[in-house]
């Protein structure tokens, strides 16, 4: 909670009920991530006049009650893609109370979403993953010189007019599986790019011009200029992982 944000009716009355137990003031303003004054103020308040009641006129009034502000963070839970606007409509239509967009976005700050641009990945297919967790599982117990054998190539598709949409997740939850975006086909212009990567070391991006990507030209662009150098440092028992390739 805000250090700045107005307490509600229920929590005044947690915190007072927590002081007349014994609490000390310092304890509560830890568990409630309050400054020492706001705790203070209410104490003084309730001992003063036997209430808890905000003064007239003590700042502007919350457009949203408590039950609405829980609204807003469970609707955006369930649609994480849906933005301020869907968020703002969808609280009137339940409700009939109108917010803007603004007041949307500080509530959901709240409670701890905030809009960021989802990962975005190509989803695998069933074979892909099991194919992938077998040639793991088998090769789990290698050791570092023998993983420094192995180079791992992919091809992607970047389309930069391709904007993703913002998705509301807490901090520190980018690649949790609910706030990751998955695509498996691409609108408009893009570039090729291919890349790989080895133990402590990567090759150059190599971006493929206009026209389809085909085994010769896989050949001639990434197999002779890159592959080979790499397997001409690594020696014989080097070992080339490309995707969608099966694993040797």
């Amino acid at each position: 909670m805000s250090n700045h944000q107005c307490l509600d009716y229920g929590m005044r009355w947690r915190i007072v009920g927590r002081l007349e137990a014994g609490q000390s003031q310092f304890q509560i303003c830890r568990e409630f991530n309050l400054t020492s004054s706001v705790v203070c103020n209410l104490w003084k308040q309730f001992q003063d006049t036997g209430s808890i009641e905000r003064k007239p006129g003590q700042g502007r009034p919350r457009a949203t009650t408590a039950t609405e502000d829980r609204y807003l963070s469970i609707i955006a839970r369930r649609d994480r893609g849906a933005t301020t606007s869907q968020l703002s409509r969808d609280l009137y239509a339940a409700t009939g109370t109108r917010v803007s967009r603004i007041t949307v976005s500080k509530r959901l700050h709240e409670t701890g979403l905030f809009a960021r641009r989802p990962a975005v990945c190509v989803p695998l297919t069933s074979t892909n993953r099991r194919v992938r967790l077998a040639w793991c599982r088998e090769h789990r117990y290698w050791s570092m010189d023998k993983r420094a054998t192995v180079l791992f190539t992919d091809e992607s598709r970047f389309t930069p007019i391709l904007a993703a949409r913002s998705y509301w997740r807490e901090p520190g939850t980018r690649y949790l599986p609910s706030n990751v975006r998955e695509i498996d086909h691409y609108g408009g212009r893009g570039l090729m790019v291919w890349a790989g990567i080895i133990l402590d070391g990567r090759t150059p991006l190599h971006v493929f011009e206009r026209g389809t990507v085909t085994g010769v030209r896989h050949r001639d662009e990434i197999l002779e200029p890159y592959v080979r150098l790499f397997r001409g440092a690594v020696g014989p028992e080097f070992i080339l992982m490309d995707d969608n390739a099966r694993p040797p």
